[in-house]
């Protein structure tokens, strides 16, 4: 009974959230948006996310960089600063986590109502034109897929050790123990700079592939 029950309340789910996905799509398709047009929206805003989370995640480096500056009057304002620029950047992190699943949503549809379409075209030369244009567009959106996913995987890691350092901070808030994580800053210092670095790759295949989509 228990697994019959679970089987329902899927089905459930997977219709509801199918439907939505029609009534969202339908309601754009009004407007005069088909799918390419909100994948490129999705894509656009995702770029925003992950350029928002580059410039947090270097406050939040900068951040813990002025801390060995502060005399002991002044930590408790540069830690309420630094847990504020980690909560920034969990949430943005949820963010693009988000935006990243909503396009490979509308990618899925998308090319699965492409490969339908073409196999409704008669003519053989203008099915074999559709069907490399969507051969050439899915290797690029994997690539720009592949890049996001590598830029995802790489925040989780580097905000657990931030907030390592927030809360070791919490319980520390003073000079001496500021000093003593000086290899624990550098150590996230390293990390932060190769997210980064992920984060603008992820950045500039997403251009590359709205840049395609729109020619």
């Amino acid at each position: 009974m228990k697994k019959y029950m679970h089987m329902t309340t899927l089905l459930i789910t997977l219709f509801t959230f199918t439907a939505c996905q029609s009534i969202y799509y339908s309601f754009w398709e009004k407007l005069g948006k088909e799918k390419r047009h909100l994948l490129q929206d999705n894509i656009e805003t995702a770029n925003e996310e992950q350029q928002e989370a580059t410039e947090e995640f270097k406050d939040i480096l900068t951040r813990i960089k002025e801390m060995y500056q502060f005399d002991g009057g002044k930590l408790e304002s540069a830690y309420s600063d630094l847990k504020a620029d980690y909560e920034d950047a969990e949430a943005r992190a949820a963010g693009v986590k988000d935006r990243i699943e909503k396009v490979e949503t509308i990618a899925s549809d998308l090319f699965e109502e492409w490969q339908g379409e073409i196999d409704q075209i008669s003519r053989t030369s203008l099915q074999a034109k559709s069907s490399e244009a969507l051969i050439k567009t899915k290797r690029h959106y994997t690539q720009m897929h592949l890049a996001m996913l590598e830029a995802e995987k790489s925040i989780p890691p580097v905000l657990q050790q931030v907030k390592d350092y927030v809360l070791f901070l919490k319980h520390n808030l003073n000079a001496n123990a500021v000093s003593s994580l000086e290899g624990e800053m550098k150590q996230i210092e390293v990390e932060i700079d190769a997210l980064i670095v992920d984060l603008n790759k992820s950045v500039q295949k997403a251009q590359e592939f709205i840049k395609e989509i729109e020619d």
